[in-house]
């Protein structure tokens, strides 16, 4: 696996976990979906930046705080 095969691995997992939130049945289960797809988030702009591949990072970044938008005004 190629690192940017890695970046899209868990930008995938971060997606699935986003998608997940919706089936969630508390507020825990909802906030354990949105910790994973952070952390997922978060692995992906790490390879990003340590591949030199500043736009990816950056929109990823941006994909994260719209994640984080949508925990916090439907979730919170």
């Amino acid at each position: 696996m190629t690192e940017e095969d890695r970046i899209a691995f868990y930008e995938r997992l971060a997606e699935e976990a986003y998608g997940r939130l919706y089936d969630a049945t508390s507020s825990s289960d909802a906030a354990a979906r949105y910790s994973d797809a952070k952390e997922a988030l978060h692995t992906a702009i790490a390879l990003a930046h340590g591949l030199g591949r500043p736009q990816t990072a950056k929109r990823l970044e941006a994909r994260l705080e719209e994640i984080k938008a949508v925990f916090r005004s439907q979730f919170s």
